[in-house]
Order: C-alpha cells, then structure tokens, then sequence
C-alpha cells in the first residue's frame, strides 16, 4: 500500500496508526541521501547513504522506486519489500507521485495508492509552520510543491482528507482489509471457495 500526501498532510501519523493497528503491516524503510534529522535513527527512519550509493543502487535495479526531491534522492529498497511480500506480509510505503507510478509499474496488480489531502492550503500552511522546524523560505518551498502533488490526485486508487486523523487513518485500514479481500489476493480464502464448490469454481 501506496499513502501518499504533500508534506504535512498527516501521512506519516496514518502511517504509524496503521501499524499500531495492524501487525500484519511491515513499514518499508526508504534510502535516502539527506542527513539525517536530530532523532533519526538510520535503518530504522531511513538508510542514510551518499548519492554515489544511491545512483549505485538504481543503476543496479535495486531500488523499486526513486525520485531526486529538492536535490536528495530518496527510494524503496527492493529486496526487503521482496522478502516481506514473499512471506505474506503487507507492506506500506510513504512515497511520492512519482514513487507511485514507479512500484505501480514494479509490482503490476499488487499496490494500492492512496492520495491524504490536507482539509485546506491554509490548514497545511498552518501544520507546516506549526512544526518549527522550517524557516518561511522552506515552508513556501513546501507549498509549492504541495500544489504540484496534490494536482496528482487522480493517478491514485483512492481519495481521503485528512480533517480528522484518527478518522483518516481508520479508513486506510479499511482500504486495507479490503485490498485483502479481493479476489486476487485472498488466495486462503478462494482455495477454501474451490473446496468447498468441489473444484467447480
């Protein structure tokens, strides 16, 4: 699962609800280029690399998906998600547009995108300058660039604001259980189906 949000949407609180809620759901840890924040943790918010590693990397088709975002690279490593797929886990990623159309392309059948708007442009700008982490010039970067993701929206499988974020991230995992529950991918229960018809189905 794909949950995708200009920057100060929320994503990252749905994120971490979702796998509160949810121990059938792994996070993928995406590799990046940028330093790491105060408080990041590398192999567990990211992988931190040099971009001499990271063009390594999606040279080689190791990366499923990547991007150059302001000047850093940023990309889903594939062999984790391979071996967490493999072994019958869920797997959510928090990646752009872009990464999007890329895993989409990866794993054809197997992704679902969900797109977190944010209630209103004044409620983002708000969030972001809220954080105190980002002077005026890096919150006007980010508005920005949330007008650019945001006019992305209709590439996804599905559509939520973010006006209430337990609300939010109790419909994600409903878009979860139901992504589950098609025919496609809730093998178990289509062998029982098959059983049961006397392999008529």
């Amino acid at each position: 699962m794909v949950i995708s949000a200009p920057s100060g949407a929320g994503k990252s609180s749905i994120v971490r609800g979702l796998l509160a809620a949810d121990t059938g759901v792994v996070a993928s840890t995406s590799v990046t280029t940028r330093a790491p924040r105060p408080g990041e943790v590398d192999g567990k918010d990211y992988f931190f690399i040099d971009m001499a590693r990271f063009l390594a990397m999606s040279a080689e088709g190791a990366l499923l998906e990547h991007a150059l975002v302001f000047g850093r690279g940023y990309g889903t490593p594939r062999a984790p998600v391979e071996a967490c797929l493999a072994a019958g886990r869920d797997v959510v990623l928090d990646i752009d547009w872009q990464g999007w159309r890329q895993l989409r392309a990866a794993l054809p059948g197997d992704v679902v995108g969900v797109f977190i708007l944010p209630p209103s442009l004044a409620a983002l700008e708000t969030r972001l300058r809220g954080r105190g982490s980002d002077g005026a010039a890096e919150v006007a970067r980010r508005m920005q660039a949330a007008r650019h993701e945001i006019s992305h929206w209709e590439e996804f499988d599905h559509l939520l604001v973010n006006d209430d974020l337990a609300a939010c991230t109790a419909a994600v995992a409903s878009i979860l259980v139901a992504a589950r529950c098609t025919l496609a991918r809730g093998l178990g229960a289509a062998r029982l189906a098959r059983s049961l018809a006397g392999d008529r189905v």
